[in-house]
């Protein structure tokens, strides 16, 4: 199964990640982030020694979660040179009327830089979440 493809945009980057459930949705949709951002193949194929990098976001609704984690991501990335290449949903719950996200950013420890393109932010505009077919489709724009 495809994991995410990219969408013609004229001015910024789109993207649409499958999974088949909201957790390897979340997780291929950081992966299309990720991969904007930085040479994920090249970090994956040197990566000796790794570091996990904790991410934990809550919202009132899955679009907010969406948008929340993939800015955390994009934040942590780029304040600490963090050479990211995998994000590892590891739980999506609710609790007290919001939806909680936990899960990992795996990361190697080298310093060497991998940069490919500056995203500047993840936007909330035209992203959205939907079901068809047995799988959860999510869209999202990013401002680079």
């Amino acid at each position: 199964m495809q994991k995410f493809r990219y969408l013609p945009h004229t001015a910024d980057m789109r993207f649409r990640a499958y999974g088949s459930s909201p957790k390897a949705a979340f997780d291929n949709a950081a992966l299309a982030l990720l991969n904007i951002m930085l040479d994920i193949g090249k970090i994956r194929s040197k990566a000796k020694e790794t570091m996990a990098v904790r991410i934990s976001q809550r919202a009132k609704t899955e679009e907010d979660l969406v948008w929340f984690t993939l800015q955390d991501i994009l934040s942590k990335v780029d304040a600490k040179k963090l050479n990211a290449y995998e994000f590892k949903t590891k739980s999506i719950r609710k609790s007290r009327g919001a939806i909680v996200l936990e899960g990992t950013l795996v990361c190697s420890r080298s310093r060497e830089d991998n940069a490919l393109l500056s995203v500047k932010a993840v936007t909330p505009h035209e992203l959205r979440i939907r079901r068809k077919a047995g799988l959860t489709v999510i869209d999202v724009t990013v401002d680079v």
